[in-house]
Parts: C-alpha cells; structure tokens; sequence
C-alpha cells in the first residue's frame, strides 16, 4: 500500500539485493565500514589455465633419515677404528723396541694365528717395590701364563709362586723368580717352559711402576676384594719414625673402583694384619687379578672410543714380541670367552722357598685342558695347586 503523498515505503538498488531504507549514516559509535574492493575483475585475476592449489605440510620420511643417521654412525666408527688402530701400532712399535734380541730366541713360534690356534704368553711382572733399597732389585715379582683355547672359547690364567724352587737352566736349583735376573727374559722363558712342559709363544714384561699410570689413563679398574686389608709392607717413607706411626695400606672387602696407585699398592700386598695366612701366593693371586681387570678395561668399548687419544701411550709400560693384529685378536679373546679358569701351582713351604707339590702336573694338565678343572684338594702343602672358573683365583676366600 502506497503512503500517503504517494512515496514507496522501499527503493529497489538494481546492483544489489538489499532491501528496505538505506540508511544516510552510520549510527553514533559503529566505525565507518571499509569500501569495498573493486569488482572490475582485475585485482585478483590469475589468467586463463588450473588454479595452484595450496602446498601441504612436508612429511618426514623417518625411514630415510633414521638410515641416513645409521650409515653416518657406521662411517664415523670405521674412520675413529682407523685412526686408534694406526696410534696403538705406533705404540705397540715402541714396546717391541724394548724387548731384548734374545728374549725371542727362546719363545716357540704358532702355526696360526691367535684367534684360531691355542696360544700361551708369559706375562712377566718386574720389581715394583716401593722401597728404596729395593729399587735395583730385577726380579720378576709377578709370574703368570695366559693361554687361549679359542676352540672352547676359554682363557686360562696360571700363577706361578715366584718362591717356588725349580732348576734354572744352566744354574742349578734357586726361586724361579731369580732366573730373570740372572739371565732376564730370555733365562725366566726358558725356566717357565722348562718346568712347565708347556711351550712359551709371547711374553709379556710389565714394569709395575709405569703400570699405574696406564691404568690411570683407562680411567681405573673395577676388582673384587675378597677380604679386608691392612698392611704396613714396605712403608711409603724413608724416616724410621714416619714408618713407625705409618697406618698402612688399607682395603675394604668388596668390589671397588682402584686408582692406578691404589691398584699397584694393591698388588704387591703380602702381609695383612687382618689375616695372617696371606703370602706370597695371595700376593701372587691380587697380581693376577689386576693384570685380568686391566685386560677388561683394554678391550671395553670406552677404551675403543679413546685409542685415538691414548693409543700411543697405552703401551708404553711395556716390553713385549706381540703385534698390533695380536693385540686386538687378544682384546677380542678376551671378549669372546664363554669362561675363565684361574689356576696356581703350589707347595710346601721351607722358609723362604716354596718346595713344588707333586700335584703341579695336574695342573698342568688342566692349563692345556686334558684334564677336568679341579679346585685345591686338600693336602700336606701349605699352598695346595688347584683351579677353578669364575672371576676370583683359588684361595680367595
């Protein structure tokens, strides 16, 4: 219905299709809307042809890189094995360097190589005293075979009391410990050999005193004490009087983390106050159980990833005939071994020497696994010989 004067209640916009008033202004406190952008068509034209579609997020081929992380670790480990092995042969140059001419006359050659024939090295251990009137002393303190089966995937340690009497050959009767002195390496091989019955491959002499700095530098050694300790041998100090308010040495039972000083100490301990049936022979057994701890650390994985570092200088308390290929096919021996036998030879004791027990010659046997592993029998010797697996040696209580 039209209103009165004949106006229309409604404008129709043809460009449009709003209806009703258009308002003339914006109402108070509504901003001012904002134009319009053109529609003449031009402003967002992208010409004839598809439109782009809007790219999607990248996905992460987590096969790919996880491979590509694998095969740049592989890379890194071989070039690190490269560098480490090419230090320790450098090393390894040195200590051969200092193994007398004639120490190799008396070893026995293999007929393969270490991983795959039984192999038997003399580990020799010089005077380490800490005593000053024992510091010319070239006696062999510490004397242990290590023999490989790598068929039986075992390694054998055998100690040998360095008081025990046996004949040196070409000097008679003495302590198989003086056949190094007397004649040095060459002689103690040939007396090993000799009584033993078992043909000497490698040797191995470490000089204790340098020994600890190398532990030092495999950052310390893990061993098992099997029983308190306190000891006053070979007191540190050259005053009579410092000796005498001199604590001594002291170890707690149970495994514990050693200093290369701690382990030297360790060591060489033959008189505990705690136990007076320590000896030689237990002196014998912490020796052999430190040369095996520092074996491990030698062939660990953290070792292997600071040769490159340490290499050179790992070797150097060293004299030996072994190769650099020896040295790791020994590392991985060691790895390998489903098992490990400690074994010593014993005897009765007559005052400063050790008279062999007839039942060395079991031993011997078991050493070359043609006998069953047997522990200490009881006997009439004061040091019964004997074998037996784990970690700890006979006798360790």
């Amino acid at each position: 219905m039209a209103s009165p004067g004949g106006e229309k209640p409604y404008r129709l916009y043809r460009g449009g299709r709003v209806k009703g008033r258009v308002p003339t202004a914006s109402p108070p406190g509504r901003p001012p809307r904002t134009p319009r952008p053109a529609r003449d068509g031009r402003s967002n034209y992208r010409g004839p042809g598809p439109k782009p579609r809007a790219r999607s997020a990248r996905r992460i081929r987590w096969g790919r890189e996880i491979g590509i992380a694998i095969v740049l670790v592989v890379l890194f480990l071989i070039v690190w094995a490269v560098l480490g092995y090419l230090v320790v042969r450098g090393g390894v140059s040195d200590a051969n360097k200092q193994l007398p001419a004639t120490a190799r006359t008396a070893l026995t050659p293999t007929n393969g190589s270490l991983l795959t024939t039984p192999t038997t090295i003399l580990l020799l251990g010089t005077d380490h005293s800490l005593a000053v009137a024992r510091s010319g002393d070239r006696h062999s303190d510490s004397i242990t075979l290590l023999r490989t089966d790598p068929k039986h995937h075992r390694l054998y340690y055998l100690s040998i009391p360095r008081d025990l009497r046996v004949d040196i050959p070409g000097y008679g009767a003495s302590k198989i410990n003086a056949a190094y002195q007397i004649g040095g390496p060459r002689l103690a091989i040939r007396t090993v050999a000799t009584y033993t019955d078992i043909p000497v491959n490698h040797v191995v002499i470490v000089n204790f005193v340098q020994f600890k700095e190398l532990i030092d530098k495999l950052g310390g050694i893990t061993v098992d004490i099997p029983r308190p300790i306190v000891s006053k041998f070979d007191c540190p100090f050259r005053s009579r009087v410092r000796c005498s308010r001199f604590r001594g040495w002291r170890f707690r039972a149970g495994t514990q983390h050693l200093t290369g000083r701690r382990a030297l100490i360790y060591s060489r301990v033959r008189e505990n106050l705690l136990d007076p049936s320590e000896s030689d022979i237990t002196r014998g057994e912490r020796n052999q159980q430190v040369l095996q701890a520092t074996m491990s650390k030698l062939a660990s994985f953290s070792t292997f990833m600071r040769l490159p570092l340490i290499g050179g200088s790992l070797l150097k308390p060293l004299a030996t005939d072994l190769s650099t290929n020896d040295f790791m096919s020994l590392g991985w021996a060691k790895f390998r071994a489903g098992s490990t036998i400690h074994c010593r030879l014993g005897g009765t004791s007559t005052g400063s020497d050790i008279t062999p027990s007839e039942d060395n010659a079991k031993v011997i046997l078991m050493v070359l696994g043609k006998s069953a592993v047997q522990p200490p029998a009881p006997s009439g010797d004061t040091y019964p010989p004997g074998c037996i697996y784990g970690t700890r040696t006979p006798g360790a209580r």
